[in-house]
């Protein structure tokens, strides 16, 4: 026996002194700068990194604080993954526009990796990116992108959003399913060639678990799960986004499947019906990139990315301006100056409104809806500004910082419109205002996304007053954000006032 003890004492002592070993060499190479050109950063500790440094359920301000002391460009270590940031307007911009081809391929983490094998038009590179990308652009446009075509169908989605605000009698509701169904349905229109009811209990569905996969994307499980994935899997975090991603697919499917049997050359109704067509041209080729699994992830890209991000941004603009019942006036004495009572706001309109121009902008900036942006990765060994990035490194074009940068906006911290006007009141262009990122990985739908802020907004001032429920006094108002990928209001109820 005690021979057997002493033996595994001995063993118990050698592993510990391999760990031990193991875990010094760790942190010898972890803080190595590649032979002093890595960007500099906080040194990691073994196994977790700088994980003790970083408020995963908000990522961004954490490494906001890092970007104080470290500057424009630092390494951060999430577990074992080193990660490189870029930092304020000038490096951001340095990077993504005039080092585009440096910084423009997309990072796979291993959840978008699970669920997009790496097709679509979001997590896609190469070649494969470029011809998918550049059909979804071309198609976009072709249905009205940036047209007279889109701003119609907007126009009509207004219609019953503004009658569903008014069926609450000025009671306190929730804005969130409703907001993302009106701005879902214009997307919808492109995609599938027609918008859906809001009562529809599919529609609904596959609305919220856009909603549901946004916060478990951005949640701390799923960013354990991104750094440390053969130990998280073991806990099941990647399951619940997989089932929502699974779901949407399916819906997916049955709609291409129903379009390809209804066909028709001559009467091309949206997105899947000129993929088909696009297909059909391509048939005759021995390689082509237009298969059913790009059209399935583009179809899927789109969708997501046409809802979110844009209902989000509108429920933060209803929020703030209970916030700011003085805003809100200036706004609507805009509308009543410019837009004749019983008349839709056009894209026409927003020439001769500066003021709602500038709002609807610092609403953008204010709410900062993607504070991380979607990560990058560098195609090669990349130089910048003194320093060399790996070829393969994950980047992130931090726009936190951008839109924050104490450099560019005189209050980057406060909602404040004055931002995006002169002396004169005239509206002004701001060249930090970067919400849809930049370069050859700018969103896709931006055109879309800025018709339909303005014209979702606008409209809904022009019907309603919003204000703050019975009992909630408008200093109570919490414009903290929620935890997620994308940057939501926490839970909160509104009420609207009609106003005429």
């Amino acid at each position: 026996m005690t021979l057997l003890t002493y033996a595994l004492t001995r063993i118990d002592l050698l592993l510990y002194f391999t760990v031990c070993i193991v875990f010094f060499f760790y942190w010898i190479n972890g803080s190595k700068k590649s032979n002093g050109k890595m960007p500099p950063g906080p040194k990691p500790f073994p196994i977790i990194g700088n994980l003790n440094l970083v408020d995963l359920k908000k990522p961004h301000e954490s490494l906001m604080e890092l970007h104080e002391k470290y500057g424009e460009i630092f390494t951060v270590h999430f577990g074992p993954k080193k990660i490189v940031v870029i930092a304020g307007y000038r490096a951001v911009k340095d990077a993504l526009v005039n080092q585009a081809d440096d910084f423009g391929e997309r990072a796979q983490a291993p959840i978008s990796s699970l669920i997009s094998n790496e097709k679509g038009i979001v997590f896609s590179n190469g070649e494969l990116w470029k011809v998918i990308r550049r059909f979804a652009l071309s198609t976009l446009r072709d249905f009205g992108m940036g047209k007279k075509t889109i701003e119609d169908k907007i126009q009509e989605e207004l219609i019953p959003l503004i009658e569903n605000f008014k069926s609450h009698n000025e009671k306190p509701f929730d804005t969130n399913l409703i907001t993302n169904c009106a701005v879902s349905n214009v997307i919808c229109s492109i995609i599938f060639g027609e918008r859906f009811e809001y009562n529809d209990s599919t529609f609904k569905k596959l609305v919220c678990i856009l909603g549901e996969n946004e916060k478990l994307f951005g949640s701390p499980k799923v960013m354990l799960y991104n750094f440390f994935p053969r130990i998280s899997s073991f806990f099941g975090t990647q399951k619940q986004i997989v089932q929502n991603y699974n779901d949407l697919k399916e819906f997916v499917l049955k709609r291409i499947k129903q379009q390809r049997q209804a066909f028709d050359a001559n009467a091309i109704s949206g997105y899947i019906d000129a993929y088909l067509l696009k297909q059909e041209q391509e048939s005759a080729k021995a390689e082509t990139y237009f298969d059913d699994d790009n059209l399935v992830y583009s179809a899927l890209d789109l969708f997501g990315a046409g809802t979110e991000t844009t209902s989000t941004t509108l429920r933060w603009g209803m929020l703030l301006m209970m916030k700011y019942p003085e805003i809100q006036k200036k706004v609507q004495e805009e509308i009543r100056t410019n837009i004749k009572q019983g008349q839709m706001p056009t894209v026409e309109d927003r020439r001769n409104m500066p003021y709602t121009e500038a709002v609807v902008h610092e609403i953008q900036r204010f709410a900062n809806i993607v504070p991380l942006n979607v990560s990058h990765t560098t195609p090669n060994d990349v130089y910048f500004r003194g320093y060399c990035i790996p070829k393969g490194t994950e980047v992130i074009p931090f726009l936190t910082s951008v839109l924050h940068d104490k450099t560019q906006w005189e209050t980057p911290c406060e909602f404040n419109p004055n931002h995006f006007l002169d002396a004169n009141g005239k509206f002004v262009k701001r060249d930090a205002f970067m919400p849809f990122s930049a370069g050859r990985r700018v969103c896709v739908g931006e055109s879309l996304a800025k018709m339909e802020l303005f014209l979702f907004f606008t409209g809904l001032l022009q019907a309603f007053t919003f204000y703050p429920p019975p009992g909630v006094s408008r200093e109570n108002i919490t414009l903290e954000p929620g935890t997620g990928f994308i940057s939501v209001p926490l839970p909160h109820l509104v009420c609207a006032k009609l106003n005429y």
